[in-house]
């Protein structure tokens, strides 16, 4: 049972670690950090951003193997519902936010040998 815990607790931890990077390298590429683990009753968001002309709801996704598929094929449709219905929760408590347009993007990340995480950015990787 411990071996559980502590498989989970890692998990959860490099989870956190990952999020703090996408969250690092989406910055770099000029999107604005809003908020971080936006929890609600529908579910979580892992980070609201804003470019330009979007507020930016971005799942990040980890997968340090392949043997489950990658991390853009883990964000079903189900998964794609909650998400939707958590951004919804989350406009109704940031009205002032309402007049963006919004998009839903994914982070994927896996392990690189070169450069430590390599990334794939799905921008509007699913519509509501």
């Amino acid at each position: 049972m411990l071996e559980k815990w502590r498989t989970k607790r890692c998990s959860h931890q490099i989870g956190a670690i990952v999020e703090q990077k996408a969250r690092r390298w989406l910055q770099q590429r000029g999107l604005q950090l809003i908020a971080s683990n936006y929890h609600c009753t529908a579910g979580e968001i892992d980070i609201i951003m804003r470019d330009d002309t979007h507020l930016v709801f971005v799942e990040v996704r980890y997968r340090s193997k392949n043997s489950f598929g990658d991390g853009l094929e883990s964000v079903d449709a189900r998964k794609q519902n909650k998400l939707h219905k958590a951004a919804a929760c989350y406009l109704l408590e940031n009205a002032a936010l309402n007049f963006l347009p919004c998009r839903f993007d994914v982070m994927a990340a896996r392990p690189d040998n070169h450069t430590g995480l390599h990334w794939t950015w799905i921008k509007d990787a699913f519509t509501t």
